[in-house]
């Protein structure tokens, strides 16, 4: 395994503690399962999807999510 030397915040530290702590993992380990998260290629990501949200995600692909719309469905919504 190799070791990675990071220069961080210490409120992020603190909090990245906290996290791992009620989680139960170190935070080398939370660091850890980040950077393979967000390593992963698109391709490989859309693979390792369950197939429920594979399946939304094709169905919405190409939608929009401009917050002017989601903002008028949600006054709609709340009349």
């Amino acid at each position: 395994m190799a070791k990675l030397t990071l220069n961080v915040d210490e409120s992020v530290v603190t909090r990245a503690k906290r996290y791992a702590a009620r989680r139960g993992i170190s935070v080398s380990r939370l660091v850890e399962q980040f950077l393979a998260l967000v390593s992963m290629s698109p391709r490989s990501e859309a693979e390792d999807l369950p197939p429920i949200l594979a399946r939304l995600r094709a169905e919405l692909k190409g939608a929009s999510a401009h917050s002017a719309a989601y903002r008028k469905h949600l006054e709609r919504k709340y009349r």
